[in-house]
C-alpha cells in the first residue's frame, strides 16, 4: 500500500506523505520479498510432495486410488496397453509432474503437464458416478479426493503467475525530480 502511495506522487508537493513512510515502505518490500519467496518454495515442495507421493504409491501399486485407476482405465485405455504397465508408467508421470515442480525455470512446463493430468482426472465425476457421487451436491470420499484437485489447481496457477509477472513486469525507479529529491 505504501508503494502503492509512493507511486502516485506526482510532484514534489506530494512527497511528504511519501517521506514518512520512506522506512516503512523499504522495509515492507523487504518483508513482502522475503514472504513471497518463502511462499513460493513452500508451495513447490507442497506440490512436489503431493505429486511424488501419491505417484509413488502407485508405482509400488499401494495406491488407494488404484481401484478408481482401474475402472477408468478399464473404461478407456484398456484397448490399448494392459494395467499392468499403465500403472506404473503412470505412477512414475506423476512423480515427474512433482519433481519438476521443484524447479522455478520450468515453471511454465511443469503448470501446463499439471493441467492436463489435472483435466483427466475429472474425468471418474461424469463417467464413474456411482463412485464419485452419492445424490445431487453429494460426493463420496472418492468423490472428494478427486475435487481436492482445485485446491492442487490453484496452487499451480499461483505460482504461474508469481513466475509470469516477474519476468514481464520488471520495476524500475522514477528518473524524474521526484528521485532526484529522495536521494
Amino acid at each position: 500500500m505504501l508503494l502503492y502511495a509512493y507511486r502516485r506522487c506526482r510532484s514534489v508537493k506530494d512527497l511528504h506523505f511519501s517521506k514518512r513512510f520512506r522506512f516503512m515502505k523499504n522495509t515492507d518490500i523487504l518483508i513482502d520479498n522475503k514472504a513471497l519467496k518463502s511462499v513460493d518454495l513452500f508451495s513447490r515442495i507442497a506440490l512436489f510432495t503431493v505429486f511424488f507421493w501419491f505417484g509413488f504409491l502407485k508405482v509400488l501399486g499401494t495406491s488407494p486410488a488404484e481401484n478408481l485407476v482401474h475402472k477408468l482405465f478399464d473404461m478407456t485405455l484398456a484397448p490399448i496397453m494392459p494395467i499392468d504397465a499403465f500403472l506404473p508408467v503412470f505412477g512414475a508421470f506423476e512423480c515427474f509432474v512433482g519433481l519438476i515442480w521443484l524447479f522455478p525455470k520450468l515453471t511454465r512446463v511443469a503448470f501446463v503437464v499439471t493441467l492436463g493430468h489435472m483435466a483427466c482426472t475429472f474425468i471418474p465425476l461424469g463417467l464413474l458416478t456411482s463412485d464419485t457421487w452419492q445424490s445431487s451436491f453429494t460426493l463420496t470420499l472418492t468423490g472428494q479426493y478427486i475435487i481436492k484437485n482445485v485446491v492442487l489447481i490453484t496452487l499451480a496457477w499461483y505460482l504461474y503467475a508469481i513466475d509470469s509477472s516477474k519476468k514481464s513486469h520488471k520495476w524500475e525507479e522514477p528518473k524524474s525530480e521526484l528521485a532526484e529529491v529522495m536521494s
